[in-house]
């Protein structure tokens, strides 16, 4: 097993063609004898020669020296670039990310777009998810959650990135509509129009019910928000809908009205572990991500 540090000098041997001006090269300050040492162990541990005399101060790789050279020269030779970029923030490279359909719709487009704008080197994987998955992130599958957590694990750090609301939404047309604020104990015996079981937008209505003592006997499902706004529209039922917006959704036949009494919010969270290995794209992805007022 050879001493990578090793390497450094050797390359600089090779680039320059000899200790003295290798010495001179190298980026931080060394003797012609260190180099000497580092090139004369290299050669020991790998049993081969790797430099010939060629004459006063001149060396001149072997074949095996030059094989080795056309290994390393790349490496070192990006190495200061890699170090700029770096410094200056401009590095690229791939981030996972992991979030509920109704987040990857209405929270994460302007946050990737202002992450891009500012890294235009990183590429976002986005995959939507049912429920949170924290043990793909424990095992380094994802980088980035972007849910509703509500009881985060001690090993995964979290930083809040917005927040839902829930809204009660019936037709303009339903005889509660005239109301100044409708309310959820008249239309306990209504056709409650829920998210698909398994959304994460279903166990936020179930949760806002339940809260209020409210258990649906008539329930028809759809799986997005907008089909849920239009079943409601058409006058099959009433709905509450989560919504990124404090205004609520919108709908021209529809009647919005915030929940309150008492008041349901919902954090939503960007998730990563604690543990993770100093990562500068999960870091400008934090750096780039929304701050809930």
């Amino acid at each position: 097993m050879i001493q990578v540090h090793r390497l450094e000098g050797f390359y600089w041997v090779a680039r320059t063609g000899g200790f003295a001006r290798a010495a001179r090269a190298f980026p931080y300050p060394i003797t012609q004898p260190a180099v000497h040492q580092q090139v004369k162990k290299l050669e020991g541990e790998l049993g081969v020669t790797l430099f010939e005399r060629v004459g006063k101060g001149e060396m001149a790789l072997t074949p095996a020296g030059l094989r080795l050279y056309e290994f390393v020269r790349p490496f070192y030779e990006g190495m200061a670039g890699v170090v700029r970029s770096l410094q200056g923030g401009d590095y690229g490279g791939e981030l996972s990310i992991r979030t509920a359909s109704l987040l990857l719709r209405h929270l994460l487009p302007d946050w990737i777009k202002r992450l891009q704008e500012r890294h235009p080197g990183i590429r976002v994987q986005l995959e939507e998810t049912l429920k949170p998955d924290v043990e793909a992130l424990r095992h380094g599958e994802v980088d980035l959650l972007v849910d509703y957590l509500p009881q985060p694990p001690k090993d995964v750090a979290v930083m809040r990135v917005a927040t839902l609301l829930p809204f009660l939404v019936i037709s303009r047309d339903h005889p509660q509509a005239h109301r100044k604020r409708p309310s959820l104990a008249g239309l306990e015996g209504d056709t409650f129009i829920a998210y698909t079981p398994g959304l994460l937008a279903r166990e936020l209505q179930m949760d806002a019910l339940a809260r209020r003592g409210i258990e649906p006997q008539k329930i028809l499902a759809a799986s997005t928000s907008e089909a849920i706004l239009g079943l409601v529209e058409s006058g099959l039922g009433y709905s509450l809908v989560p919504s990124l917006d404090p205004r609520g959704p919108r709908g021209r036949e529809l009647v919005v009205t915030a929940l309150s009494s008492p008041k349901a919010e919902y954090p939503v969270v960007a998730a990563w572990r604690k543990d993770a290995p100093e990562n500068p794209i999960l870091d400008a992805a934090l750096e780039a991500a929304p701050r809930p007022v």
